[in-house]
């Protein structure tokens, strides 16, 4: 992999990054010789032997557990990466989940609020806390959206893709508001992607999906790294703020 010159002894912090995207990106992280906080929910198993693998490779790993979800948790996981880093300075959001597929007439409150809790009210969580850490070091947050914020989602995914939209339009907002501090906020958005996060969508959906892709396939988790480091490093993207990158092989252009 090409090394990236400043990322070097970066302290980043990436939420939901035991498996998928999440795990590809903490791993590219170390390799470029930052020092990652991998936060998980759950899945402690597959945190603990990804944290591993990084440590046998000589990279720095600690892992911090919480359900973002939770009132609260966002901002206490930021925290206790930062102090576990010495700092913070590049955040990384990309936890999140479709967390079921319903109707919009059949999605109640109890639903949206699930949806919400995670996908939206969990980014802006973190990010609060985070900015005290990143305006010490001309920060940089990276979100995650999705290509279901831009076209309104597929069948049942109504609730979900309004969240992301939420953080699109939450990432050009903190943007404008967080350059006088110099953090540049920018968002990657993914396409359809194999992770465990399509372990729910029917076959059929899937397959439909993967044919409406010109570049002819659907995405793994490395094709989305490279944007990532790219919105990380000052180097390369130090004049970009407010931006999101569509990682989705033409899927959708906007």
């Amino acid at each position: 992999m090409l090394q990236i010159g400043d990322l070097d002894r970066k302290r980043v912090l990436v939420t939901g990054a035991s498996s998928g995207i999440g795990a590809a990106v903490v791993q590219a992280f170390a390799q470029q010789g930052a020092q990652v906080a991998l936060h998980f929910r759950s899945h402690a198993p597959a945190a603990n032997a990804l944290a591993e693998r990084i440590r046998g490779g000589g990279g720095t790993v600690v892992l911090v557990q919480g359900d973002l979800s939770e009132s609260g948790v966002a901002a206490r996981v930021v925290e206790e990466a930062a102090r576990a880093l010495g700092g913070l300075d590049i955040l990384v959001n990309n936890a999140g989940a479709i967390v079921g597929r319903r109707p919009i007439l059949e999605a109640d409150d109890e639903f949206l609020d699930a949806v919400f809790d995670l996908n939206a009210r969990a980014v802006l969580g973190a990010c609060r806390a985070a900015i005290p850490h990143l305006e010490q070091s001309a920060g940089v947050i990276i979100n995650v959206g999705s290509i279901a914020g831009l076209d309104g989602g597929g069948s049942g995914a109504g609730i979900y893709a309004s969240s992301k939209a939420f953080v699109h339009n939450l990432t050009r907002h903190l943007a404008r508001d967080l350059a006088a501090k110099k953090i540049r906020v920018n968002a990657v958005s993914p396409g359809v992607i194999e992770t465990p996060f399509h372990a729910t969508t029917p076959p059929e959906r899937m397959e439909a999906m993967r044919k409406s892709v010109p570049l002819g396939r659907a995405g793994v988790p490395n094709d989305c790294v490279g944007a990532f480091l790219f919105l990380a490093s000052g180097e390369l993207s130090g004049y970009i703020t407010g931006q999101i990158i569509h990682v989705n092989g033409g899927q959708v252009m906007p």
